[in-house]
């Protein structure tokens, strides 16, 4: 791909596989229903979009889902081991295919996280791989509970453009979700739409000019 020097990687659904369907389900069995308008891929509850911009704690968050399931009862585990069953995992392939990407280019990871998640990332990636985080994978990693941003709004582009020094014109963006490409466009970012399973990583880079 001419004249790019910089990728943002998104994560989930890039790199590593969710399903969101799964956590549907499991959210159901705790008792929440309209589940398509409370918790999906291109639309959720607010209690979401706060956990992922660090503006509400673990404990309000599992508040949240106590009171959406009309269920005071539900534990912490319980409540934990639904929002994580839609982490499925990745592949050491694509591991050893970042550390080739960033000989190329600037790379960068941009996720949209909360505490939660990202604690059973970090525990999944040290038992799995024994990696203890991704500080060796990119240049940075951010996500958007430290940042207290969120996708697709422009101002946590404009952080890690800024911070960088980052051309856009120059910057590919890589992620899954539609509503999070048309963000990083109206910063004049290159973007990619992923659509591929993250297990077909490499083929997707290779098949759009990146490796």
């Amino acid at each position: 791909m001419q004249n790019i020097k910089n990728i943002i990687f998104d994560y989930g659904n890039v790199i590593f596989d969710i399903d969101f369907r799964i956590a549907q389900a499991s959210f159901q069995k705790l008792g929440i229903t309209d589940i398509e308008n409370f918790f999906a891929h291109k639309a959720h509850n607010q209690l979401f979009d706060d956990f992922e911009t660090g503006a509400i704690s673990p404990a309000e968050f599992r508040a949240g889902i106590r009171k959406a399931a009309n269920k005071p009862e539900l534990t912490d585990q319980q409540i934990d081991d639904a929002w994580n069953s839609l982490l499925i995992g990745t592949i050491q392939e694509n591991h050893d295919l970042l550390l080739q990407v960033k000989e190329k280019y600037r790379t960068f990871l941009l996720s949209n996280n909360n505490e939660i998640h990202y604690d059973w990332i970090i525990n999944y990636l040290k038992t799995t791989f024994e990696i203890n985080n991704y500080d060796a994978y990119f240049e940075k990693a951010y996500f958007s509970q430290h940042m207290k941003l969120r996708k697709p709004n422009s101002n946590i582009f404009e952080q890690v453009l800024k911070e960088n020094n980052l051309n856009p014109a120059e910057t590919l963006f890589i992620d899954d979700s539609p509503q999070h490409i048309e963000g990083a466009k109206k910063l004049g970012l290159n973007t990619l739409l992923m659509t591929e399973k993250p297990a077909q990583l490499g083929s997707f880079l290779k098949a759009n000019g990146i490796l």
